[in-house]
Parts: structure tokens; C-alpha cells; sequence
């Protein structure tokens, strides 16, 4: 019974990288600007990603989108928000609420968990990478080489992230 509860909950972050598959305009890697960090390039260092993967800093709004929509982030579906409740329906409570979170992190800190959580927290974890294309347990071929998101999307999730402070 855990085992299925725990493949359901993976199931809900997986619609991001759905949509890539399906829909090519939405492939982030058709949109990394030549500023843009490969995701190989990214190092973690002390729990944190210190340098932004772009050459453009991070737009809270766009971030806050990122966050909500369900074919992206889909961070809504384990995480709580209060900044979103009225908004968006359906707030998870796998992961821990993320009220505070800006104060609690710093960007890079925010950026390293966005990146590659398992690099954060361990392998225990099951919040997806979403900044990463290798080491994945069997991926399906349509999703090989694929990030979930951008970089810019990345640091645009960042950005709002911060603005979630105490």
C-alpha cells in the first residue's frame, strides 16, 4: 500500500515532463539562450548553486506562474502556498509548506533545491530534479535529455521563492 501511494505522488510531478514530450515548443532546451548554464555545468557546492544559470536575474511573476501551473513546476502538488490559497486548488501536503521559505534560504540554496534536490537532501527525497538530464532511474527515451525546466524558468521559480519570507 505505501508502495502505491508513493508511485501516486511521483505520478503528480511527473506532468511537466509530459507536456515536454508532447508539446516540442514547450522543450526547455529548444529555449536555453547561449548565456544559458548547461545542466551539466551546474555544481552544487555546500548545498548551494551560488551563480544564476542565466544572464537574465529571475521574474517573481513569471516564477509565481511557474509555480502554480501544473503542466511545469507543479510544485502545488505536494507543496503548500499560502500566497496562492484562493487561487489554486488542491495544495499538497507531501512536501513541507513553503510559507517562509525566502527566509529560511538563500537564492543559491533555493536554486541547488530546484536544481537537483537529491544533491540538497538525499536520495531519499522524492522531489524531482528539475534542472538536471542525467541519472535518472530508467527514463523513458521521449524524455532523455530533457530538464523539466529551463534555466530561466529556474531562476524564475527562484525569484519567487524568495519573495515567500516570514
Amino acid at each position: 500500500m505505501m508502495r502505491l501511494r508513493m508511485l501516486a505522488l511521483v505520478a503528480l510531478c511527473l506532468p511537466a515532463s509530459l507536456a515536454t514530450a508532447a508539446d516540442p515548443a514547450a522543450d526547455p532546451a529548444r529555449d536555453m539562450a547561449p548565456t544559458d548554464m548547461a545542466p551539466g555545468d551546474v555544481a552544487i557546492v555546500d548545498f548551494a548553486v551560488a551563480d544564476p544559470l542565466t544572464g537574465e536575474p529571475g521574474d517573481a511573476l513569471r516564477g509565481r506562474s511557474t509555480f502554480a501551473n501544473r503542466k511545469l513546476g507543479n510544485c502545488l502538488a505536494c507543496h503548500g502556498n499560502t500566497d496562492l490559497l484562493g487561487e489554486e486548488l488542491f495544495h499538497g501536503e507531501v512536501g513541507p509548506v513553503l510559507d517562509g521559505v525566502g527566509s529560511r534560504w538563500s537564492p543559491g540554496e533555493l536554486r541547488a533545491i530546484v536544481v537537483n534536490s537529491k544533491a540538497v537532501f538525499g536520495d531519499h527525497t522524492i522531489m524531482p530534479a528539475f534542472y538536471r538530464i542525467t541519472g535518472f532511474n530508467r527514463p523513458l527515451d521521449t524524455f532523455e535529455g530533457q530538464t523539466i525546466l529551463s534555466a530561466q524558468q529556474v531562476e524564475d521559480l527562484v525569484a519567487y521563492l524568495t519573495t515567500l519570507t516570514e
